[in-house]
C-alpha cells in the first residue's frame, strides 16, 4: 500500500506513541489476524499498514465479510486474533460463547445511507421511495448488522418495501447498485464515500437513521494475544481514529 501524506502523519504521530512506551513488539516476528466487517475493510486496511509501518516485524492479515459470517467462523475454530463486528449483537454471540478474551470496547460509529446509481438518474430522495414497486431494491441480509439496520429503518418510517435480492454484506450491495444490477440499496455512509464517484449517496434522515456501532474485541483462542491487545489498543488511540475519520467514521 502506498501512503498518502495523512496517514504518513498517523505514522509519524504513531511512532512517537511506540517510542514513548505505548505499543508496537519489535522483539519478533508475528502475524495478528483480525476479523472484521466488510464495511470496516478499506479502514482496516490502512490500519493494518500503518500498524506494520511502526512494527515491522508484525504483519497484519485481514479477513473482512459480514459480521454474522465471521463470529461463525470464530465459534466454528477458525483462528483469529481480533473481531471487529459492525453491531452489539453479533459481538454478543461472541460473548455469549465465551469467546472473547477481552472485553469489548466500541471504537467507531456509521450511519446508513441510501445508495443509487452514479447521478441518481431515478431521481430517489427519501426512504418512502424505496416501495415503488419498479425499482429494483437491495439490502443486506437479515442476518447480517447493514441488514438489521435497514428494516429498523424501514420500521421507523412506517414502510416494508419488498428487497429483490439480499446480499451478504454492504460492499455486495454496493457493487450491485455500482454495476447497474440494482436500482437503489442501503449501505453505510463509509461505502458510498469509498466507491467515489461509482455511485450517489442519498442522506437518510437522523431522526428515522440508526447509528451502527462498532466494537472490537481480543478472541479468546488468539493465536498472538499479545499482538492483538496492541491491535486493539491502536485502533483505539488517537492515531487510530484519526485513520478511521479519514475514512468516514465517527468516533464514539
Amino acid at each position: 500500500m502506498r501512503i498518502g501524506r495523512p496517514l504518513l502523519l498517523v505514522v509519524a504521530a504513531a511512532s512517537v506513541m511506540v517510542a514513548a512506551g505505548c505499543g508496537g513488539r519489535s522483539d519478533h516476528s508475528t502475524e495478528i489476524v483480525v476479523f472484521a466487517a466488510a464495511s470496516l475493510t478499506d479502514a482496516f486496511s490502512d490500519l493494518g499498514a500503518v500498524f506494520t509501518e511502526i512494527d515491522p516485524d508484525t504483519s497484519v492479515t485481514l479477513n473482512a465479510a459480514a459480521s454474522s459470517e465471521l463470529v461463525a467462523q470464530i465459534l466454528d475454530g477458525a483462528p483469529a486474533d481480533v473481531f471487529a463486528s459492525a453491531d452489539l449483537a453479533t459481538m454478543t454471540r461472541l460473548i455469549d460463547a465465551g469467546a472473547h478474551a477481552t472485553d469489548p470496547v466500541v471504537f467507531a460509529h456509521n450511519d446508513s445511507m441510501i445508495v443509487v446509481a452514479a447521478g441518481n438518474p431515478l431521481g430517489i430522495t427519501a426512504v418512502d421511495d424505496l416501495v415503488n414497486d419498479d425499482l429494483v431494491l437491495v439490502v443486506c441480509t437479515p442476518e447480517a448488522p447493514c441488514g438489521r439496520y435497514a428494516a429498523g429503518i424501514f420500521d421507523r418510517v412506517g414502510i416494508a418495501p419488498t428487497p429483490d435480492s439480499y446480499e451478504a454484506n454492504p460492499r455486495a450491495v454496493l457493487n450491485k447498485v455500482a454495476l447497474g444490477e440494482a436500482d437503489a440499496g442501503i449501505v453505510y455512509t463509509t461505502d458510498v464515500r469509498a466507491a467515489g464517484d461509482a455511485v450517489t449517496g442519498v442522506a437518510i434522515p437522523d431522526d428515522m437513521n440508526i447509528v451502527a456501532e462498532y466494537p472490537i474485541a481480543v478472541t479468546a483462542e488468539a493465536p498472538d494475544p499479545a499482538g492483538a491487545r496492541a491491535f486493539v489498543d491502536f485502533v483505539l488511540s488517537p492515531a487510530g481514529q484519526d485513520i478511521l475519520a479519514e475514512h468516514g467514521f465517527t468516533s464514539p
